[in-house]
């Protein structure tokens, strides 16, 4: 009976270092609750690229610093299932008072694919087209 207990001894501490020495470490992934995305977010990725290159065609390659996104100006919801998104934007100078204001005006065309979309006003794919590029340091004042 003796030797019973200092077998079940033995392999209750050897149990507790075996156990104690395995380490399981663990990752922290952020929670997709804990982001929050705006509508002016999803738009931004979505014409960047687009507004990028226009800026560069506008001012050229060599700029100081990049544009900035300024926020919607107007959206507006066209019948062939599309929307014109006018965005101001502001292009930094070396001058920091020289900075200059620009309105872009960008067509989002989303996919006709759905058949709850009118397929005779709506008949193009995914498509993103600048519209019209305005410098508002250019305009006239009223």
């Amino acid at each position: 009976m003796l030797i019973i207990k200092q077998y079940l001894v033995i392999l209750g501490v050897l149990f507790i270092v075996i156990t104690s020495t395995q380490v399981v470490k663990s990752e922290t992934i952020p929670k997709a609750e804990e982001m929050y995305v705006t509508t002016e977010d999803i738009i931004l990725d979505i014409v960047f690229p687009h507004i990028d290159k226009r800026v560069i065609s506008e001012y050229g390659q060599n700029t100081l610093f990049d544009w900035q996104w300024k926020g919607i100006f107007d959206i507006t919801y066209n019948d062939n299932h599309s929307y014109d998104v006018t965005v101001k934007i502001e292009i930094p100078s070396k001058n920091l008072d020289d900075a200059k204001e620009d309105l872009v005006k960008v067509r989002i065309s989303p996919s006709c694919d759905s058949d709850k979309i009118n397929k005779l006003k709506c008949k193009h794919g995914f498509k993103i087209d600048i519209l019209d590029y305005k410098h508002l340091s250019q305009l006239p004042s009223h």
